[in-house]
């Protein structure tokens, strides 16, 4: 079993005046959290990396993460798909390409529910490309919010965690002064998890 409640507490070692120490990065706080994983829980976070990689973000990867057993996983890789085609749906329409074109479905019959189709087409209508990124960063980090909502020293919360960090990590090389304003933002949020949650002896 992970040491989830160390994992947590310790994650914040990020930040100074948050950008990563001298000899880390991404990579690096990876190695860091796997130490302190079982090797299953490991595994589990090696899925979520993978999706991270868009050369992996194949039909068999997101069949294969909607049967996983772990509830973030399938849960935010379905999100993601439908994030990716809502995109691909917007720029067809630019385009003036068929709307359903390079559409990743399972199946045929497969019909998307997507809550935030709203959301998306109200950020991908942004002129400014920073400003559309981080209108979309801003729907995946509600999304992951609310994913691991009353998760705190468990498996989820650690992914949630990477998840955002991903996004951070990111903007570090898009926009240093935004990526440092989300670091201040996610450790705020850990610090503010671990305080206050009470434990019953």
């Amino acid at each position: 079993m992970g040491n989830f409640e160390y994992i947590i507490s310790s994650l914040p070692f990020l930040t100074a005046d948050f950008r990563y120490a001298d000899g880390q990065g991404f990579e690096k706080v990876m190695e860091e959290i796997r130490e302190n994983l079982s090797e299953k829980d490991a595994a589990i976070l090696e899925v979520l990396l993978r999706g991270f990689r868009e050369s992996e973000l194949t039909k068999d990867f997101y069949a294969d993460t909607l049967a996983h057993p772990q509830p973030f996983i399938r849960a935010y890789f379905t999100f993601d798909r439908n994030l990716r085609n809502a995109k691909v749906r917007f720029l067809n329409r630019q385009l003036g390409r068929p709307e359903e074109e390079d559409v990743l479905r399972l199946s045929e019959e497969e019909e998307e529910e997507f809550p935030q189709q709203a959301d998306v087409a109200s950020a991908l209508s942004e002129a400014d490309l920073l400003s559309r990124e981080k209108a979309l960063d801003d729907i995946v980090w509600k999304q992951v919010d609310e994913l691991s909502l009353f998760h705190y020293f468990d498996l989820t919360a650690v992914l949630a965690y990477v998840a955002k960090l991903h996004i951070v990590d990111r903007w570090l090389s898009l926009d240093e002064s935004k990526g440092r304003e989300l670091f201040k933002k996610l450790v705020e949020e850990v610090k503010g998890t671990y305080q206050g949650v009470k434990f019953e002896a």
